[in-house]
């Protein structure tokens, strides 16, 4: 969560607006603050500590194309971690994981 909102502050910087939504919980997903923040935005980025396929970021990608598909104005992006075991060296745990700069070039990459 702090990786993105450190993006979003710096994409506000250059006048590009980001809505962060912290679902907090996988199980009950808030399906509803998810599609309301597509049809407000047209946009979506999910992004998450694990890896972007086969989990969170596949999870919340299936309730945008169920819920909001039609209110999307480009595709969405997911972006997660490396497709590695994670590393127990904080050094290499750091290397895995989404940053804020991941996170800005998704977000460029659908405007």
């Amino acid at each position: 969560m702090g990786e993105a909102l450190r993006a979003a502050e710096r994409l506000a910087s250059e006048g590009i607006e980001v809505e962060v939504i912290d679902p907090r919980t996988l199980y009950p997903l808030d399906r509803e603050a998810i599609a309301a923040s597509v049809r407000k935005t047209g946009r979506a980025v999910a992004v998450s500590d694990a890896v972007a396929r086969f989990g969170v970021c596949a999870e919340v990608a299936s309730v945008i194309m169920e819920d909001a598909f039609d209110y999307l104005d480009a595709p969405g992006r997911r972006g997660g971690g490396a497709e590695v075991p994670m590393p127990y060296a904080a050094g290499l745990e750091s290397l895995a994981l989404p940053d804020s700069a991941a996170i800005e070039a998704a977000v460029r990459s659908i405007l």
